[in-house]
């Protein structure tokens, strides 16, 4: 698998506006240096606070903006609440910890992703930084960012989903993968089981090591089901959720006493960790019909291939629409594959997997 495309070749649009803020001087020159390596980008201002930046966002309209969370007058959380309302513009949080559970607050108030903030460190660290960076711009460079919050806004009406999907009586396990701006969309998922929840649900998120845990405790403060970050070997169970660990692969196998969790280390062929084509080829093979996948939003084409294998197994698949993805590249790359037996925004998603319980039992 490969980064996603560079924007445009320079000369063919105007480059995308970036405004970097940051209370630390030396992040802000980084910041500018990593970017500016890109012609398609240009930095239009840096700013130490919110109140700065908010001068700058009025005036000069970025496109994208780096944000730190921790600063002095006004914090990122501050800012984050005024843009969404003010002028949604797609916001990429700069964190000294890849564990810090303030992200996951950012996510809540808009934020589509997040990179390690560049310290003094040897100069290839600091290049894998970079294009990592240049890889989280380009995917949101364009993005309708009052798209994040519109998506997750509570319903005013009844569901309008086209029937509730089948799903087989003897469900073992759902499999659902998501990258940039899935953490909001999976919260969501989570949040809606109830304890009826028949199957087991395995959630590949691409995230570093360090912090799916701090995303899996966030899910199971908020929820009705068991959510945990899998470990190597553990008993798969009904009525609980499992997420994959940052810088591994989680997969499923069959044993004598069940579904049992299988954890393997990064491959250097394989760009996204966890691999959501890992999880749902395992898923597919490991249980057949009594499968079920959902491709949600993010960058590449992660998942395609896997929500594929569960179709070709009998299972039940599912893709987030254009309409709601905030990144329209793995739910696109599966519907494109005809891998996906329904295409629904995110809302129906969530009351489809819902009523899973309640369907199989009822």
């Amino acid at each position: 698998m490969t980064p996603s495309p560079p924007l445009p070749e320079p000369g063919a649009r105007s480059p995308k506006r970036v405004l970097v803020v940051d209370d630390s001087a030396f992040s802000r020159r980084a910041l500018r240096r990593m970017i500016e390596r890109s012609p398609d980008l240009d930095v239009i201002g840096a700013a130490a606070n919110g109140e700065e930046a908010m001068r700058i966002v009025l005036r000069d309209k970025p496109d994208i903006i780096t944000l730190d969370l921790e600063m002095p007058v006004m914090d990122g959380f501050s800012f984050l609440r005024w843009l969404m309302a003010a002028r949604p513009t797609p916001v990429i949080v700069v964190s000294a910890r890849d564990d810090d559970p303030s992200i996951l607050k950012a996510f809540d108030l808009g934020a589509v992703d997040f990179i390690g903030k560049p310290t003094a460190r040897a100069s290839e660290e600091i290049a894998a930084i970079s294009d990592d960076l240049l890889e989280k711009i380009y995917a949101v460079a364009g993005l309708d960012a009052a798209k994040v919050s519109r998506r997750l806004e509570p319903r005013r009406s009844p569901p309008q989903a086209p029937g509730t999907i089948s799903f087989p009586d003897d469900l073992e396990v759902v499999a659902l993968g998501a990258s940039t701006g899935g953490p909001p969309a999976v919260q969501a998922i989570v949040t809606r089981l109830k304890p009826s929840f028949p199957a087991a649900l395995i959630v590949a998120q691409h995230m570093p090591a360090g912090f799916t845990r701090q995303f899996a405790d966030r899910l199971a403060s908020l929820s009705q089901v068991s959510v945990r970050e899998a470990v190597e070997g553990e008993e798969v169970r009904p009525r609980a959720v499992y997420v994959a660990p940052g810088g591994k692969h989680l997969g499923i196998e069959r044993g004598r006493g069940g579904l049992r969790t299988r954890l393997t280390e990064q491959g250097k062929d394989v760009h996204y960790v966890p691999s959501v084509d890992h999880l749902m080829r395992s898923v597919a093979e490991t249980c057949g019909r009594r499968s079920a996948g959902v491709v949600l939003t993010g960058m590449g084409n992660d998942g395609a291939a896997g929500l594929s294998a569960i179709r070709a197994a009998g299972g039940v698949t599912i893709a987030e629409s254009e309409a709601t993805a905030v990144i329209y590249g793995m739910p696109r790359e599966a519907a494109r594959a005809g891998a996906a037996m329904h295409v629904l925004d995110l809302p129906e998603i969530v009351d489809q997997i819902g009523l899973i319980g309640e369907s199989v039992n009822g």
